[in-house]
């Protein structure tokens, strides 16, 4: 669900006519497998960190909770490169065939600095 900013956000770029220019616009379109994809992995993360949570209310050996917190950055890092795939194959893909070359790359650039 789309917030008022956003909402405002995206009128802004629909009237200065951003939205068809490039693939990088506040939303993406996914088809429906990668969308299921994504929500799984975010469910299992979700669990992992309510477990997580359990075993510091429990007083759980500090050992034991970062073992667990290793695999949910792992578990994390997983689900980005998901996305990064798909955004590489997809949204960047995109932009290179509209002759946006220099924009794309300096996009997934400054998002793979961003994840690391």
């Amino acid at each position: 669900m789309e917030t008022g900013a956003e909402a405002a956000e995206n009128a802004a770029a629909a009237d200065a006519g951003t939205d068809d220019a490039v693939c990088h616009c506040r939303h993406k379109h996914r088809t429906e497998k990668e969308e299921k994809d994504l929500l799984n992995r975010l469910s299992r993360i979700e669990g992992q960190v309510r477990g997580i949570k359990a075993m510091v209310q429990d007083e759980r050996y500090c050992p034991d909770i970062l073992v667990q917190v290793s695999a949910v950055q792992s578990a994390l890092n997983g689900f980005c490169k998901v996305l990064l795939s798909n955004h590489i194959k997809t949204c960047v893909v995109e932009d290179i065939r509209n002759g946006n070359e220099e924009t794309a790359v300096a996009e997934l650039c400054e998002t793979i600095k961003k994840m690391m």
